[in-house]
């Protein structure tokens, strides 16, 4: 007997290659990046001493370290990803400095077993925008969530929102060729995959209301992003986003998109290193 592939083939491909090795080339660059944003979710979840917590897309482990310490360690904290680099840097990240209740396994959210209402609480900074089905991943996901329990994500807004994600790729897109980039992660269909896949709110709402969420609010947050320096940012940049996702289809243009990016990024440069405003949903959602 055959089977079809599994669900987010695709991403779960994806995650643990070029995006994957990525992210954890970067790590630390990436964490001191987006880092505010998810604390503002993590606020906004006010985690508690000895509380059970599931960080879904825990990547290179940042967040679900946050989370431990805050549940303490009478508390629990199972970080879950697809990504094998990433993982491999977040137990790295834990052996150098061991937390009592922290745990991280390769698990894909959608569909992985992880158990029934055993968390008092679910969190994701960044990492529920890849499912392939959307309403029986948050289902999955529910089912492990106690009785009265909440899940609270962090997700991108547009990318018209998000200036430090589209004003590096429009610097670059009149030297780059007509064709859109294939990558997973920046599809030509809005509400596939990828990381502005949750940017209708409307969307979201709906979406958690069909995998039986309820009391779902959508709550915009906006903040000053980055803090690497010129070098830094630039390099980050050429790998990551839809301009990642462009030099990787057309390696060759690099040379010639460098200079235009690296101007845009200049406009951008503060005694805190670059900074640019990014713009996020804090979805706070109930069982």
């Amino acid at each position: 007997m055959t089977t079809g592939p599994a669900p987010n083939a695709a991403q779960i491909d994806y995650w643990n290659a070029a995006a994957g090795k990525t992210w954890a080339q970067y790590q630390e660059q990436l964490d001191r990046q987006i880092e505010p944003l998810g604390l503002e979710a993590m606020r906004i979840l006010a985690p508690m001493p000895g509380q059970s917590i599931l960080d879904v897309g825990c990547g290179c482990g940042q967040t679900s370290m946050e989370l431990a310490v805050r549940v303490t360690a009478s508390g629990s904290v199972l970080g879950v990803d697809i990504s094998v680099p990433m993982l491999e840097v977040a137990h790295r990240r834990l052996i150098a400095h061991p937390l009592g209740g922290l745990e991280f396994r390769r698990a894909d959210a959608q569909s992985a077993d992880l158990g029934t209402q055993v968390f008092d609480a679910v969190y994701s900074r960044f990492g529920v925008m890849f499912f392939s089905d959307p309403v029986a991943a948050f289902v999955n996901i529910r089912r492990c969530l106690k009785r009265g329990g909440r899940m609270v994500f962090v997700c991108w807004r547009p990318l018209q929102d998000n200036p430090w994600m589209q004003i590096p790729f429009q610097a670059a897109l009149p030297l780059l060729p007509l064709a859109a980039p294939s990558d997973p992660t920046t599809p030509s269909d809005p509400t596939a995959p990828g990381p502005f896949a949750f940017a209708d709110p409307d969307r979201v709402r709906a979406i958690l209301a069909s995998a039986g969420f309820n009391s779902v609010s959508t709550l915009a947050f906006d903040t000053l992003i980055g803090g690497g320096d010129l070098d830094e940012t630039l390099a980050l940049t050429l790998r990551i986003g839809p301009l990642g996702a462009a030099l990787r289809e057309n390696p060759e243009c690099k040379g010639r998109v460098e200079a235009a990016v690296r101007n845009a990024l200049s406009m951008h440069v503060t005694a805190r290193g670059v900074l640019m405003p990014g713009a996020v949903w804090i979805v706070d959602a109930h069982n």
